[in-house]
């Protein structure tokens, strides 16, 4: 069979078609958003007509209050459903719907409500007129005065691809940027709507803290000749330091060279992080990859949100369920995920009774033929994360998570913490118990989640980070950085991929690039790092990890056997019994960036409340029963 499309038949069909679209379209596109990269636009320039044969009124349609981040203006709908049929199966939220047939169709929420789910501005991204438009966005730009910058989004351990768009020196708008392998084509709402907290709250010039409790701006060299000072005054073995989520891997390595040459080796001394070991990259990374999802037949997730830690791998997931292709197992809190799934218990009980072989589920586990377990960071950052880690490889030697002959590791450990995965391939612990807790100087390397009363009263604490945050107001001396959308930087994400991000916009005044602030101040303190250029640092990382220059590859893990020994002679002998929390309150305020963004707190206002409820109607929870 063959289909001719450029015939003058099937010229004349697509006109017809376009004008009965056009009939009822109003003529915005001086004012629209969508103009310059609008389908309607593209489907008139090909096949419209001149002129409309249309003389009858146009309808109009109210527009509808569906949240604080999705615009809309009914009157352009043409009743696509596309972001229906996003909602419904994509994202599974029921929420839109259409009423009414013919002309009198609109499309609606029913009854007054949000989209609450945490992927919403996808839809937008769907739309292919201008009915429904970001509000970040409204009224700001159009497409052909932006400049594209690829990058990748550094706010969870997902590292999704996204385009920075920017117009002149301000950044405009997030979008998403295909990659089958990490993200598809889509990306959540903070990571899309959260940029406008990149240029609120900055630091932007040294500042010294006084006795009274001022402070007072510094130059660079009167910062560096502070910090000589301070380190000056202080043994080695009493500095210590920490590493916060937004440092890159050029960073990473600078500071630890640096803190290296001045004799600490105190590299991590909070007590909130995940008990992960390093010697091998299985213990800390997703060993069966994202993709896994996709060969996966039974899931089971222990200790973790991922609607709210990974709102797009929860989609993934998500459509492997409703394919009927994959079964989910959860143990943790009974959580609306967008799916159906089975709820193995909330405590530590229930991994302790899979570990001995006394729970019903150990049967169906031991006959799935590829098993994948995800165990979350904030289960590992419990006081007894190591017994998790023991009971977790006491499960896997225990069943075919481990399956050698089709090159299958399930055991899959989910940091949700970028800058925490590069300081590990590295080489630095997240866990060190043997760090001294009456340290006088403590330097902070965009670290935000230390707790200030564990700091000792008299120890001298330095800041270098992008914002003013909680880590800069518990600080002595605070030194300016760059954020992920200003530099050229190497990152991991949770799969064990480099990937890089790239400068769409300019630091701030005296904000510079971390590994270079870093380069200036060792040189300052008589410690100077044998690097200048970014090739000449990358080619000390090559020293390192060679493989973390690999970008966008995958490096094969290995040694399977001695990542999940199962090496504890009394598995859970430190267990405590307990249930598992939620590490995530509120979705949309969990680091220092989203923190300081108008429309995240826009969406914490509206939406985070209405995430509390317990019932929900499409709540799919079921309990797990045998007979």
């Amino acid at each position: 069979m063959k289909i001719h499309t450029k015939t003058d038949k099937a010229r004349e069909a697509q006109a017809g078609v376009h004008e009965f679209l056009m009939a009822n379209h109003p003529l915005d596109c001086p004012i629209c958003d969508q103009g310059g990269e609008c389908d309607l636009q593209d489907v008139g320039m090909k096949a419209g007509k001149p002129f409309g044969r249309f003389s009858e009124f146009k309808r109009a349609v109210e527009d509808k209050d569906i949240g604080p981040l999705v615009h809309t203006s009914m009157n352009r709908c043409i009743h696509c459903t596309r972001c229906i049929r996003y909602t419904n199966q994509v994202a599974g939220e029921q929420v839109l719907g259409g009423t009414g047939r013919g002309k009198a169709k609109e499309i609606g929420t029913y009854v007054d409500q949000f989209l609450t789910n945490e992927v919403s501005g996808n839809v937008a991204d769907l739309c292919p007129v201008g009915a429904l438009t970001h509000y970040p966005y409204l009224y700001k730009a159009r497409p052909w005065e932006l400049r594209t910058h690829n990058s990748i989004c550094t706010l969870d351990g997902m590292g999704a691809n996204i385009e920075f768009n920017t117009k002149g020196a301000e950044l405009m708008r997030v979008l998403p940027k295909v990659n089958e392998e990490v993200n598809e084509e889509w990306i959540s709402d903070k990571t899309r709507y959260s940029y406008d907290g990149l240029k609120t709250q900055r630091l932007t010039t040294p500042l010294l803290k006084l006795p009274n409790g001022d402070y007072q701006e510094l130059n660079w060299e009167e910062c560096f000749q502070k910090v000589k000072e301070v380190f000056g005054k202080v043994e080695p073995d009493k500095i210590v330091g920490a590493i916060g989520p937004q440092m890159d891997i050029e960073a990473v390595v600078a500071f630890r060279d640096m803190m290296h040459r001045v004799g600490c080796e105190n590299l991590e001394i909070r007590d909130n992080t995940p008990k992960n070991e390093i010697d091998f990259r299985g213990q800390y990374l997703m060993n069966s990859r994202i993709t896994g999802i996709h060969h996966a037949d039974i899931l089971v997730l222990i200790g973790t949100n991922l609607r709210h830690e990974c709102p797009v791998l929860n989609m993934r997931i998500r459509k492997q369920v409703q394919d009927k292709k994959l079964k989910v197992f959860v143990i943790g809190p009974a959580q609306d995920y967008g799916y159906k799934y089975t709820h193995l218990g909330n405590s530590t009980k229930t991994l302790l009774q899979l570990a001995e072989g006394k729970h019903p589920f150990c049967a169906q586990l031991s006959h799935a033929e590829l098993p994948m377990m995800i165990v979350g960071d904030y289960a590992l950052s419990r006081p007894d994360g190591k017994s998790i880690i023991d009971l977790v490889n006491k499960i896997a030697s225990n069943s075919p998570l481990i399956n050698k002959p089709k090159q299958w590791n399930g055991v899959n450990f989910m940091n949700n913490n970028m800058g925490r995965i590069n300081a590990m391939e590295i080489g630095i612990s997240p866990y060190n118990p043997e760090a001294p807790k009456d340290y006088e100087l403590l330097y902070l390397l965009g670290v935000d989640d230390i707790i200030p009363e564990q700091i000792p009263e008299n120890a001298f604490v330095i800041y270098q980070g992008s914002h003013g945050d909680q880590g800069a107001l518990a600080a002595d001396l605070i030194i300016p950085g760059a954020t992920y959308a200003e530099k050229l930087a190497s990152w991991v994400n949770m799969d064990g991929r480099s990937q890089l991000t790239r400068k769409a916009v300019t630091a701030p005044k005296l904000a510079r690039n971390d590994w270079q602030v870093i380069r200036a101040m060792s040189e300052e303190i008589g410690v100077t790092l044998p690097y200048d250029e970014l090739d000449e640092i990358r080619a000390r990382i090559a020293m390192l990890a060679p493989h973390l220059l690999k970008y966008d590859y995958l490096e094969p893990h290995g040694f399977e056997d001695l990542a999940h020994q199962d090496s504890s002679q009394e598995p859970g002998k430190d267990l405590n019994i307990s249930v598992f929390q939620d590490g995530i309150e509120n979705f949309y305020m969990t680091d220092f960036i989203s923190r300081n963004s108008e429309y995240m707190a826009k969406c914490s206002k509206s939406l985070n409340p209405k995430k509390l409820k317990n019932f929900r109607p499409r709540f799919y929870a079921q309990s797990f029963h045998f007979w």
